[in-house]
Formats: C-alpha cells, sequence, structure tokens
C-alpha cells in the first residue's frame, strides 16, 4: 500500500459530538490531510441515505458513541479494511468487523495513561494517610492536634494492583521507581510478564491480607462479577485502602458498604460503581470513609485527543505496511473490559 495513495476514510459513530472532541484540536485536520475524508460522520441514523456513497470507504475512524449495530452495518461496506477506534475496550462491538476480517484498533493503552495517572496519585495520598487524615482534620474535636494518621508513607510499603491489563501494566511501570513492594493478582500474567514489570503474583486472599492499599483493575467479565467479596475487605489490615477505577460490577458491593461501615479505619476510593451512577439510597453516599468519584479516571478534556493521536499514528503505520501495535484479535476479546 503505497503512503502516498489518498485512502478513502470516514469518521463513524452515533455521538458526533464526540466525535468532534475527540479528533478536536487539529486531529480531524490531521486525518483529512492523511486520507480522502468522508464530509459527513457515519452513524446508524444516517446510514441508509448515506450507504451508496460508503461503497469505497476503505477506512473508518471512532470513539465512543459506537455500538454493535453500527458496526453490523460498517462490516457490510464492501472495501471496508479497518477500523480504528479512539477509545478504550471494543469489546462491545468489534464482533462484527472481526467476522469480516477487519483489522480493529484500539486506543486502549492511550485510554491507560490518564487512569493509570488518577490511580498513581491516590496510591500515593493513601499511603501517606491522606484521605483518613483529611476525615479526622475536619472534626471540630480535633481542632490543633497534629494527627498521626500511622500511614506507612511512600517508602518500603506493599500495594497490590488486581489486573495486569493495560491500565494495571500502566500504574506498575509508574510505581516501580517509588521504592514500593509490587504484588499482583491476575490468573492471565506470565511469570515472564510479571518480572518485566517488577510485580510479585499472588493470591486474590494474599493481595488483600498483604497491601497497605488495593488498586483494582479487573475487567468486568462473567469470572470477575462479584469477585471481590466481604471476606477480602475484612482481611485488610489496619488503615487501608481499597480504590477502585476498573469495574463496579466486580465487586460485591454490599459486602464491601458493610465492611467500611464496621471499619471507619479503612478508606475506599470509588472511581467506578454498579449500576453508575449509584441510586439514592447508595451507602456510598452516607459512609464517611469513602470518596465517590463519578468515573473521570479515564480520558477527559485536554486528555481525549491522545487517542486519537494513537488511532493516527497506528493508520499511519497501517499505510506502510508497517506492524500494528494496538490491534484487537478475537482471542483478545474474552479478556477485555
Amino acid at each position: 500500500m503505497s503512503a502516498n495513495s489518498r485512502i478513502p476514510a470516514a469518521l463513524c459513530g452515533n455521538e458526533a459530538w464526540q466525535l468532534d472532541r475527540v479528533y478536536g484540536k487539529g486531529r480531524r485536520e490531521r486525518l483529512a490531510a492523511a486520507a480522502d475524508l468522508f464530509p459527513e460522520t457515519v452513524s446508524a441514523a444516517g446510514f441508509a441515505r448515506q450507504s451508496a456513497s460508503l461503497r469505497n470507504i476503505e477506512v473508518l475512524f471512532s470513539t465512543w458513541g459506537m455500538d454493535e449495530a453500527l458496526a453490523h452495518l460498517a462490516a457490510e461496506l464492501p472495501k471496508l479494511q479497518a477500523f480504528f477506534y479512539a477509545a478504550g475496550s471494543v469489546r462491545h462491538f468489534a464482533a462484527p468487523l472481526l467476522e469480516r476480517g477487519i483489522i480493529v484498533v484500539s486506543a486502549w493503552a492511550a485510554n491507560a495513561v490518564p487512569v493509570a495517572q488518577f490511580t498513581v496519585s491516590q496510591i500515593q495520598l493513601a499511603l501517606k494517610g491522606y484521605f483518613r487524615n483529611v476525615r479526622e482534620a475536619r472534626l471540630p474535636s480535633n481542632r490543633g492536634r497534629v494527627l498521626a494518621a500511622g500511614a506507612p508513607g511512600i517508602w518500603e510499603e506493599t500495594v497490590a494492583l488486581l489486573g495486569c491489563g493495560m491500565a494495571g501494566r500502566a500504574v506498575a511501570e509508574r510505581l516501580r521507581p517509588l521504592g514500593l513492594d509490587l504484588l499482583a493478582f491476575d490468573p492471565y500474567l506470565s511469570d515472564a510478564d510479571a518480572a518485566g514489570l517488577g510485580v510479585r503474583k499472588v493470591s486474590l486472599a494474599d493481595a488483600f491480607s498483604t497491601a497497605y492499599v488495593v488498586s483494582n483493575h479487573l475487567a468486568d467479565l462473567p469470572p470477575t462479577r462479584g469477585l471481590l467479596t466481604r471476606r477480602h475487605f475484612e482481611s485488610m489490615r489496619p488503615g487501608a485502602a481499597f480504590i477502585n477505577t476498573g469495574r463496579g460490577a466486580t465487586v460485591a458491593e454490599a459486602d464491601l458498604a458493610a465492611v467500611l461501615a464496621i471499619r471507619p479505619d479503612l478508606t475506599a476510593l470509588l472511581d467506578v460503581t454498579y449500576p453508575e451512577p449509584p441510586p439514592a439510597d447508595s451507602p456510598w453516599y452516607r459512609l464517611e470513609n469513602v470518596q465517590l468519584s463519578t468515573h473521570i479516571a479515564g480520558s477527559s478534556g485536554n486528555e481525549v485527543v491522545r487517542m486519537a493521536d494513537c488511532c493516527l499514528d497506528e493508520f499511519a503505520a497501517w499505510r506502510s505496511g508497517a506492524p500494528l501495535t494496538y490491534q484487537v484479535t478475537r482471542a483478545m476479546l474474552e479478556k477485555m473490559a
């Protein structure tokens, strides 16, 4: 394939505003300079009207707002060869494209960067005892007192990562220089990969009972739903913290709430819940040792264009015949979030 050819391409998704922001800040223009860009957004609502004009499209670019119904329509385009997704998991829609032999690329590595940055920030604050200290410092009875949180600090302490997919690996890489003992629970992690990441593989029970901070990055899959239960949370060390930037469904949330209610020393930092948002009567709104955020760890603000950059770089590699770094296979779908 000639790197100088003008390949017919289009932006594809049911939410045009998402495409506008992810391919904003000059990224749409960069795509238009590299490909013959279709002037409209390809969507399920407009597909019947657009289909005749899309017969020569070879490449589609997408982001959040893609679904399986639109993927089925896109898979019928006769000349479509590659689909570039500037977001995270493609598990919910990619099967029709892969069944047709269409190359699917995801920017999940780029989306993992802000998740890792957010998580590492929370881990370091938890190791300093910050969240418990803030709770106690707000009490009028503690005014003027120096509150000893009893936290170990960011040196020679143990942190456990549950799941070493793209986000978990990115967290491990950022923690490695901090002088911490890193544990990992991940049935898919090989011994060689664990050594490369600088983590020690442990059981789920040992991860909870040994680490001062436990950070969840498990994908939402049938075997992981409700995997984290009361016995795990009850075994946590005094003053420990549980961080969830993975998926809320992996946690037996009633169990976690019950333990937090009787263990005010523990802290839960929940960026994801099940469902999202939590219902009005959720204990997450009442428990003082819960810090609740609204799924903000992933790409937001200026960070979203990093995912478009990833897709545009992969597109350039594909055009030139170079190997792809972030191609998704059928086998990978079984382990994706």
